[in-house]
């Protein structure tokens, strides 16, 4: 076993020595060691109860016939982060997630792992540690929050930072906008709709590293807790039978995993994530695979924001396993491919059922015959830019306007809020990439400002940085090269004509070629905002957004 290097033989009598100051045993030092890697803190909802999870995964690897062996990891609140400084960091927390897991987790040879996420960068960090270390390993999440209830509607995160927009614009009182504030988040979880964690969640069961449910089950479930027992046990099975995750997440369940978050409407951030994942597994996925797998895939789920159902919805008709049984007819499953069950995709489904036809649509009246996330390209983004297609209304898909240009997403938001952008605006937002930000925050709080002011049908925003999984409307991100680069987001300028073609995957500013040029060679080189600390050297090492900005080789 992997873990005799450190506790097998006469020589490693002194390491056994250390693990029996922690109160450890002959008898559960001659068992597998399972690291059990825990991303709990006090400061994020979706992960205030992951030390329960990790009792009953603790449980199950004991009846197994393991021992587990808990270490902890960072973790950003994007929601928390959002709109100040804070947010540069959470993007490039994913690179300080796997690194540490990979340094725990070799610096202490443990003989599998059990990963214990729920939001935002923690998934995909821990995603990439696992096909880096490629040792046996399974997911299991925190589960999603439940949905909250205000004026007798659904209500979540995004219904207050759109209430903020709703408060200036005068359609929302003060004090209903606090009452608001009590009743969206009634609990513990990853926030209640199709946002970046969740639809991480969703992606890793959909590749085959999370049991069937672990996308979806909500937090404060028993079923969860049953889950994270299985989990524990199963990874007994997986470390017997030698299956590790490279065995698993190959080049077909990544396309798999497209295909879902596809047929779900996804974050756009699973476009940065997924192919960082893929890339610690040796797999390059190349952005024009999202666009061909979107065309032959359904849009058969819209979750809030784009929709009113939430992740709870999603579990009662039937999750994720519902889902993938439906679009396979499509032929855009295989079902070949082994999963952390045990089983192969194929076995998982014979069982799965749609229970509820309004949640998850059958195949002859989907939402949109396309998936719901569109990779665009043009003079403005040579390299690519994407936008939640399933979420921007029919008014904006086809769209023509002037641009208000921002050097940073803080003059933006002011300029919203004060009231100074207008319908058939294009709000351009750069020096936000992964470089130029640097870290490419999240724009949550300008487009849910631009939404609960009315203006989501007329006015669309671009940026060289991205979006929270709770953005709609026609907001597109990830602009590439960007402007820190020199790319041509940097050339726009206040007034200029950009046209928006989203069924086309066109992005284009409408501005000669000859005067680009001219643009080109007056460009100012960037200059770093932050030359000091973490972000400083994340800036130096960073690649582009349509890379999944991971880190240079």
């Amino acid at each position: 076993m992997r873990s005799d290097l450190m506790k097998k033989g006469l020589e490693r009598a002194p390491h056994r020595s250390l693990f029996k100051a922690m109160g450890y045993t002959d008898e559960e030092l001659e068992r597998p060691l399972i690291g059990v890697v825990n991303s709990a803190n006090e400061i994020i909802p979706g992960h205030i109860y992951l030390d329960l999870i990790a009792q009953d995964v603790k449980a199950g690897i004991r009846l197994a016939g393991g021992t587990p062996v808990e270490f902890p990891v960072i973790g950003v609140c994007d929601g928390i982060a959002m709109n100040h400084a804070g947010m540069k960091y959470s993007l490039a927390s994913r690179e300080l997630i796997a690194d540490s897991i990979e340094i725990m987790a070799t610096a202490h040879p443990f003989d599998a792992l059990v990963f214990i996420p729920n939001c935002d960068k923690i998934v995909p960090g821990m995603l990439m540690a696992a096909l880096r270390l490629n040792v046996p390993a399974i997911f299991i999440s925190g589960g999603p929050m439940l949905a909250g209830r205000f004026q007798n509607r659904p209500a979540d995160l995004i219904t207050v930072f759109e209430g903020v927009g709703a408060v200036k614009a005068k359609k929302m009182t003060a004090a209903e906008l606090q009452q608001l504030e009590d009743c969206a988040c009634p609990g513990c979880g990853s926030c209640s709709g199709m946002y970046t964690a969740n639809s991480m969640n969703c992606v890793t069961e959909a590749l085959g590293l999370g049991l069937p449910g672990n996308g979806t089950i909500p937090a404060v479930f028993a079923a969860r807790h049953r889950l994270a027992k299985q989990a524990g046990m199963k990874i007994l099975e997986l470390l017997k039978k030698n299956v590790k995750p490279r065995d698993i997440a190959t080049l077909a369940a990544f396309q798999n995993a497209i295909a879902v978050d596809m047929a779900l409407g996804c974050s756009t951030n699973t476009v940065l994530h997924i192919p960082a994942v893929a890339h610690e597994a040796g797999i390059t996925l190349d952005l024009n695979l999202f666009n061909k797998i979107s065309e032959k895939t359904a849009n058969i789920c819209k979750l809030s924001p784009a929709g009113a159902h939430h992740i709870e919805d999603l579990d009662a008709a039937g999750g994720i396993q519902a889902v993938m049984k439906t679009i396979a007819k499509l032929g855009v499953i295989d079902e070949k491919c082994q999963t952390v069950s045990g089983k192969n995709v194929g076995a998982n489904l014979k069982t799965a059922r749609v229970l509820n036809e309004d949640v998850i649509r059958p195949l002859d009246r989907p939402y949109s015959p396309q998936g719901g996330i569109a990779v665009l390209r043009g003079n403005l983004a040579p390299d690519g830019a994407v936008v939640k297609q399933s979420a921007v209304a029919a008014a904006m898909q086809v769209n023509e306007g002037r641009a208000r240009v921002f050097d940073s997403e803080d003059k933006a938001i002011s300029a919203i809020l004060a009231g100074k952008i207008k319908p058939g605006d294009i709000v351009v937002i750069r020096y936000e990439g992964p470089k130029g930000g640097p870290g490419m925050r999240e724009m949550l709080s300008p487009t849910s400002a631009i939404v609960g002011m009315g203006l989501d049908k007329s006015v669309a925003l671009l940026t060289d940085g991205r979006f929270s999984g709770g953005t709609q409307g026609a907001a597109i991100g990830h602009i590439s090269p960007e402007a820190a680069e020199g790319g041509p987001i940097a050339l726009v300028k206040e007034g200029d004509i950009i046209a928006i073609d989203i069924p086309a995957k066109k992005l284009t500013l409408k501005v000669d070629e000859a005067e680009l040029d001219k643009r080109r060679k007056a460009l100012k080189p960037w200059t770093p905002a932050i030359t000091t600390g973490y972000l400083a050297r994340y800036a130096k090492m960073v690649t582009s957004a349509s890379t999944g900005a991971v880190f240079k080789d």
